[in-house]
Parts: structure tokens; C-alpha cells; sequence
């Protein structure tokens, strides 16, 4: 057999995706800058030429004898120049050790048009310098993209067409080349920020196309190629000082998000135009050459875009918008401020094993926060910008034959008040300190659900409110040690009767190292708080130690996952 498991998942996952792929939805989805007039103009110069997917077959013989044995049409092998090329640079390894192929396969998308999924394919390499080439690919997928071909190509077409991926469309130059082998110039580009890692079954979290784009040119073009790779900057000293910069970029968004400035600004979807950089710079009283500078580095970042004179917001530069849905301007102030001083004693964290935040501010950033009420109202809000993560938790939960759900320091009443929602025959008791059932108390009210629930103060870990069914703990545990999260899943099992339910949002550890959200958290909590993120495995011996059983892990989004665990 030429396939290994992993490498089949890919491959069908890539021909579903160009079967169903059209271009506005790719263009959408990954150039989330370009309006819908412009995603127009792209498409009229383009098509949808193929899916590509970098696997790691046996003998890429057997695999193009496998994969035709299965009735799809393959044509290949031939060698790939420019993929070799981006793994010879990113391991150090000689191209004249990466025979890399391209094996095309051949598929009819559901609207008739032939379409193809190109793999590029370098036997499943071994020995000490390149057998981690495959583990790591695997995780990050970094050849993985969606071609599109130019249609009539010249100077001026591919000039306009970059334009519009770049500066409109937010995407960055990723490097490419020309593959004498197919006469074609490729120029590959990518959609800024980190990915979103591989799912819970291996796969990408997100669709194929979401992350990368190939511009598939038929000749030659040597200018457009050098420009294009220029502007790549994929040499190892730039792509360091670029992550030696990445504070700047913090208080960019900060910067942004205190001054007001996504508020003033049009979506990419909106009708009105943007106000001139002069008038915009009067409305929120800032000089105006400085505002221009800024929104130019927002823009480089992903989060605006040029219009005209001026800049419109991309998708994710409208979270920073006062009162939008899911806004995230909370978390930006946090850090870019407090959290941000803080991290100044990482270096201290890291030589003794304790907070940083205590270094820096005299106390733990609870005892801080508790002083301070408008920064604690800012934490409480910065916590509640992460909600999304909560919205499928009262569909994966089992609220069958339970009477009484406990949040467990439920902050604002977010999840409670989700789940009350979701399951009327529900009453609620919200756990928290006095000062934060306040602010939960009026969302409750707001929501219509205060006459279900219940506002206790006290201290969880001395002990919890008895006779729930349900006990939730949402971004606790993980501030902890393990000793006193054995001691708070303690009180939980001592409030509840046998056979109750205990529900966990945290972000979790990979048993393998594969990056993820948790890794970043994970740093934050030993500099800021003094606790630490888990993995899976490390929660299910925590939750044996107090008494319950995991029977479940569901993943959630922004990275967090629901630990569904059941008292013995």
C-alpha cells in the first residue's frame, strides 16, 4: 500500500473540497479585505484550477497504483521545483535530498467543471535530519493551498491581481517560483495570523482553502516573480526580528482599540465610504499624519485594508468595534495594558517558577483587580469577550432529568445564562464575589432570566453552593495547582449527589506538542497567574483524584475544549 491513514484522510478531504469550492467563497473566506465588487474583478481574471495537499506516501508509485485502483483518474509523476525549494529553506535540508513530485488527480466539481487536486508528494523521508519533516507538515500544513489560474495573463493583469490580494484582500506574500518542468509561473500568498491547527481527528480546522492561494500563471514572468519574492521576505533573520517586533504589533491593536478607531471605520461589506484620513483624524482628535501611520501598520497586520485615500476594516478588524458581537476590544486593552507591563517579568517567571505579575505590581493580579474596580470591570469584560467559545456548550451538554445548574465563578453569567436559555425547565445558581454578581446580575436580568436564578457570593475554594445536578467550571482550573484544583473539584462532588454532572471549558495541551492556543495561555498563566494549561490526560487524573469520571471532550472554539465529567 503507497498510503498511510493521514495521507488519505488529506487527499479526501481535498477532493471534496474542490468539488464544491466555488471562487467567491474561496475569496471570501480567505481575502476577507476585498469587497464583493472586487472579489468580482478577481474572479473575472480567474478560475479554480486545482486543490494541493503535501503527503507523504510509502512510494509514490504504489500511491498513483492505489489511488487509481479506486477509480480516480491520476496523471504523473513529475518533479516539483518550487515545493522542494520551501522544504530544502525551512529545514536546511539539500533540495538534492527532497525528490518532491507532483502527481495530479483528476475530478469533476459539482457544477461540471473539471477540476484537479495536485499532490505534492515526497516519499515519507527517514533518518535523523529528515524524519521530522513529515510530523511537522502534518501539523501545519504549510503547502496546502487553492490555485487559481490566470486566464490571458500579462504584466498588467498580474500587477492588478496582486494589488488586490495584498492590499485589499489582506493576504502576504508567501514565496513561489517558475516550474520549467509545467512552464508556469506560481506566486503563492497566505492570510496573516497563526492557524488554527489541526482538528480533533488530525485535519485542518479549517477548510483547505482558508489559509493559503496559489496564482497560477501559464509562462514566464520573471518581474512579477522577483517583485513577488521581495516582498515575501522569507529569510530566517527577517522573519526573527519580525517576532522580536511582534510587541509592537500588541500595542498597535491597542492603540487602536483605546483610541476608537474601528469604531469610525466601514466594514468591508459596508455601503458608505471611509472617511478622508484628515476627517477621521478630527473626529477622534489624533494628529493625522500619526493616524496614517497607524492604519497603515493595521493594515500590513490583516486587520484593515487600503480604500481609496483612506482604509476600510477587514472581518477581523471589526472586533475591535465598541459593542459588536464577539468584540474583542476588551481583551486588547488588557493586553496591551496590565498583562502587558507584566510580561516585562517573564524572564523572572521563567528562572523561579513564579508569577511575574507579583514581580511587577506587589500582589497576584486577583488581589490587584479586586482594588481597582474599573480594572476589574475591564478583566470582567475581557473574560466575557471570549463567550463564543460557550455557545455550543448547552447543545453538547446533557440537561436531561436536572433541575438546578451551579456556575462555579461563572464571572458575568455568559454560559449560565446560555444554558438557562437553552433548557427551561432549568434554575440556575450563579457563584461568584459580591462585587462581579453586580454586573452578572443586571446581564441575567437583561436576558429575561433573573426570576431562574439564583446570585450567591462566597469563596469557591472553601466550598460551593450544595443540591445542583450540574456544576460548571469555565476557565478556572486552570489558574490553579494541581493540589488546589483537586481541593475545588472536591467541593463540587461534596454539593452534588451521586451520578451528578460536572462541565469544564478549558483550553487543552496536545499529548504531542502540536501547537495550539493552549501553548500560548499556557505561558500567560505562568507569568500572569501562577497556574498553568493541560492536557486531556492530566484533567481526567485530576478529576479521578476528586471523584468523577470523564466521559467525554468535545472541542469548542477560540481553541477551548468541554470536559463533560460524571461523580462515581
Amino acid at each position: 500500500m503507497g498510503l498511510g491513514a493521514t495521507d488519505r484522510a488529506l487527499i479526501e478531504e481535498s477532493i471534496e473540497f474542490i468539488e464544491n469550492a466555488d471562487i467567491d467563497g474561496v475569496l471570501k473566506g480567505l481575502a476577507q479585505g476585498l469587497s464583493k465588487q472586487q472579489r468580482a474583478a478577481v474572479a473575472a481574471h480567474c478560475a479554480i484550477a486545482h486543490a494541493a495537499v503535501l503527503v507523504f506516501p510509502r512510494s509514490v508509485d504504489a500511491m498513483i497504483a492505489e489511488l487509481r485502483s479506486s477509480g480516480l483518474s491520476v496523471a504523473g509523476p513529475l518533479p516539483s521545483i518550487v515545493v522542494r525549494d520551501r522544504l530544502s529553506s525551512r529545514y536546511g535540508v539539500p533540495a538534492g535530498q527532497l525528490n518532491v513530485a507532483i502527481v495530479h488527480v483528476h475530478v469533476t466539481a459539482n457544477d461540471g467543471v473539471s477540476r484537479m487536486v495536485e499532490l505534492f508528494a515526497l516519499q515519507k523521508p527517514t533518518g535523523k535530519e529528515l524524519g521530522g519533516i513529515a510530523a511537522r507538515e502534518y501539523r501545519e500544513r504549510n503547502e496546502s493551498h487553492i490555485a487559481l489560474e490566470v486566464g490571458a495573463p500579462d504584466d498588467v493583469a498580474i500587477k492588478g491581481l496582486r494589488g488586490l490580494l495584498v492590499e485589499h484582500g489582506g493576504l502576504v506574500a508567501d514565496g513561489g517560483g517558475y516550474n520549467k518542468a509545467e512552464e508556469c509561473t506560481v506566486l503563492y500568498f497566505r492570510r496573516p495570523g497563526p492557524s488554527s491547527g489541526p482538528g480533533s481527528n488530525g485535519q485542518s480546522a479549517e477548510p483547505i482553502g482558508n489559509r493559503r492561494l496559489e496564482l497560477r500563471i501559464r509562462g514566464h514572468y520573471a518581474t512579477a516573480l522577483a517583485e513577488h519574492l521581495v516582498d515575501a521576505r522569507t529569510d530566517p533573520a527577517t522573519r526573527l526580528l519580525t517576532l522580536m517586533t511582534g510587541a509592537w504589533t500588541t500595542q498597535a491593536v491597542t492603540a487602536a482599540a483605546e483610541l476608537g478607531v474601528a469604531d469610525l471605520l466601514p466594514g468591508a461589506e459596508d455601503e458608505r465610504a471611509p472617511d478622508s484620513i484628515g476627517l477621521l483624524a478630527g473626529r477622534l482628535e489624533v494628529d493625522p499624519d500619526a493616524l496614517s501611520r497607524l492604519l497603515r501598520y493595521l493594515a500590513s497586520v490583516g486587520l484593515a485594508v487600503r480604500s481609496g485615500e483612506s482604509y476600510r476594516l477587514t472581518e477581523m478588524g471589526t472586533l475591535l468595534r465598541r459593542g459588536e458581537r464577539h468584540s474583542m476590544r476588551a481583551l486588547a486593552l488588557m493586553y496591551g495594558g496590565v498583562f502587558y507591563e507584566s510580561f516585562g517579568a517573564l524572564a523572572h517567571a521563567v528562572r523561579t517558577g513564579r508569577e511575574g505579575f507579583a514581580e511587577i505590581f506587589g500582589v497576584g493580579h486577583f488581589d490587584y483587580f479586586a482594588g481597582r474596580p474599573a480594572l476589574a470591570e475591564l478583566f470582567d469584560s475581557s473574560m466575557a469577550a471570549s463567550a463564543q467559545m460557550f455557545e455550543p456548550v448547552p447543545g453538547l451538554a446533557d440537561f436531561d432529568g436536572a433541575r438546578v445548574v451551579v456556575d462555579v465563578a461563572g464571572g458575568n453569567g455568559e454560559l449560565l445564562g446560555q444554558a438557562l436559555a437553552h433548557a427551561p425547565h432549568l434554575r440556575g445558581v450563579l457563584f461568584e464575589q459580591a462585587h462581579v454578581l453586580e454586573r452578572a446580575r443586571e446581564r441575567i436580568t437583561r436576558a429575561g432570566l433573573a426570576d431562574r436564578c439564583d446570585f450567591v457570593s462566597g469563596d469557591f475554594t472553601r466550598s460551593v453552593p450544595a443540591s445542583g445536578d450540574v456544576y460548571l467550571l469555565s476557565r478556572i482550573l486552570h489558574d490553579w495547582g494541581d493540589q488546589k484544583c483537586v481541593e475545588i473539584l472536591r467541593n463540587c462532588a461534596a454539593g452534588m449527589s451521586e451520578g451528578g454532572r460536572l462541565l469544564v471549558v478549558e483550553r487543552l495541551l496536545s499529548a504531542d506538542g502540536t501547537p495550539s492556543l493552549a501553548v500560548t495561555w499556557d505561558l500567560h498563566m505562568l507569568c500572569n497567574v501562577g497556574g498553568r494549561e493541560r492536557t486531556a490526560a492530566e484533567y481526567e487524573g485530576l478529576l479521578a483524584a476528586a471523584g468523577f469520571d470523564l466521559d467525554e471532550v468535545c472541542p469548542l472554539p477560540l481553541g477551548a475544549s468541554l470536559l463533560k465529567g460524571r461523580r462515581r
